[in-house]
């Protein structure tokens, strides 16, 4: 039961993952989620090295959507500006939503990577539909009150994945 929540690898951001490598590895979509993973859950706008970040997965011939459970006005906002497709209240970690991603982008779980900052939503959403799962930090200290409670409970797992071995990073 535990393993459903770890992540195969963790990032400090974003902007460390390799499109490249990603590529390498027979990754043909990135699924990412939005608030704390992209930008910090209470900003709304895009960094300039987030939009390099997004075009070299595009020359690299990785699709990218952003899968959210935040609210349609929110998601939208943020995905025209990087001219992505996205999906709003997603229910996560309900897969769902992750499983119409992969069905809109054409690809196998085998083929795709769930990148986000929670292991409660996100991890544990994109390894029950048997896609890669990347856990990064998340952006900002702070988080809005829905994720307050994850993060209790994520503390908890993490705390009992190292004790276990399983991990493969620090804090």
């Amino acid at each position: 039961m535990l393993k459903q929540f770890l992540p195969e690898e963790h990032a400090e951001s974003i902007l460390n993952i390799d499109p490249d490598k990603l590529k390498r590895r027979g990754i043909k979509a990135l699924v990412t989620d939005l608030d704390n993973t992209l930008i910090a859950w209470n900003e709304k706008d895009m960094k300039p090295e987030l939009m390099r970040w997004f075009s070299e997965l595009r020359e690299a011939g990785i699709t990218v959507m952003i899968v959210s459970n935040n609210n349609e006005r929110r998601v939208q906002a943020f995905s025209h500006l990087a001219d992505l497709p996205f999906i709003y209240h997603a229910r996560k970690p309900l897969p769902f939503a992750f499983k119409r991603a992969m069905k809109m982008m054409d690809v196998t779980g085998e083929e795709t990577v769930v990148v986000g900052d929670q292991l409660m939503t996100d991890i544990w959403g994109g390894n029950q539909v048997g896609a890669h799962t990347l856990l990064v930090t998340p952006i900002a200290s702070t988080d809005g009150w829905a994720t307050k409670v994850n993060r209790h409970l994520e503390r908890w797992i993490l705390s009992l994945l190292r004790r276990k071995g399983w991990l493969k990073w620090g804090e």
